[in-house]
């Protein structure tokens, strides 16, 4: 899924269609139906509040689940083969071991969703939203977007969120040399010194191996600092990477925005 102006485009039409078209009432018989037996194949569940449902193992291939809520809903096992779920919100849901073969996920919510060996086979993935997803298989979404999402949580202090997107980068792009610098500064302001130097030197080798001298040497101090990191007296629950750490990661982040462009992530 490469982030394109078409794809900024969909995911915008989408979002005008929700504020100007009328909305549908969702189909309460099937929605009983669904909940009361999870056999559902075919239904019409548009627009269906679906918060926290119990749906394990539910047969919902072919259903109409557009706009639906199934944020947090368990769904482990499901069967949602050929589903339309465009603009559904699956945020933080249980898809893992899921059928989403040809499923129609365009502007759908999966933020912090769990995809662990869920088969998203030709599934339609256009404008969706993927941070946070876990397990999610790299033939969804593109090292460029999660790069764009790493470079986001850096700047906004999120390090954790930081650390899982630089690491969706490496999952595509295992040689591209600023993610794991990337992941090494990430690691290291939160707290995870060890991590933090394996990264740095990865990515030095990766720089020296591809000629790059000039930001290897930088991997190569970053690395140093966080291995022998000067004395110093730190402030009251500060990361603890020293002064001298701190500003080297402003000569990093040049790194950072190398390689990819960085546009707004829908």
């Amino acid at each position: 899924m490469d982030m394109k102006p078409t794809t900024v485009a969909i995911a915008t039409l989408l979002t005008s269609l929700s504020l100007t078209l009328p909305a549908q009432a969702e189909n309460l018989e099937h929605t009983q139906q669904l909940l009361s037996t999870r056999q559902c194949p075919g239904c019409d569940l548009s627009n269906a509040g679906l918060i926290f449902a119990e749906l394990s193992g539910a047969n919902l291939s072919r259903a109409n689940l557009s706009r639906a809520n199934l944020s947090r809903a368990n769904l482990q096992g499901a069967d949602l083969r050929g589903a339309n779920l465009m603009g559904a919100s699956l945020n933080g849901a249980n898809l893992t071991g899921a059928r989403l073969d040809g499923a129609n996920l365009m502007a759908v919510d999966l933020r912090d969703a769990y995809l662990t060996a869920a088969v998203m086979d030709g599934a339609t993935v256009d404008g969706a939203l993927l941070a946070g997803a876990i397990g999610l298989p790299t033939t969804i979404g593109t090292a460029e977007e999660f790069y764009q999402l790493a470079i986001q949580n850096e700047r906004r202090r999120d390090y954790v969120r930081s650390t899982e997107n630089f690491t969706q980068v490496i999952m595509r792009k295992p040689t591209f040399a600023p993610a794991y610098f990337g992941r090494a500064a990430a690691r290291a302001q939160g707290g995870d010194r060890t991590g933090a130097i394996a990264d740095a030197r990865e990515a030095e080798r990766l720089f020296n191996s591809q000629g790059d001298q000039k930001n290897a040497e930088l991997a190569n101090k970053f690395a140093m600092l966080l291995e022998h990191p000067p004395e110093e007296k730190q402030p009251k629950g500060g990361s603890g990477i020293g002064t001298a750490l701190l500003g080297l990661l402003g000569g990093a982040l040049q790194i950072f925005l190398k390689g990819f462009p960085i546009v707004p992530f829908l």
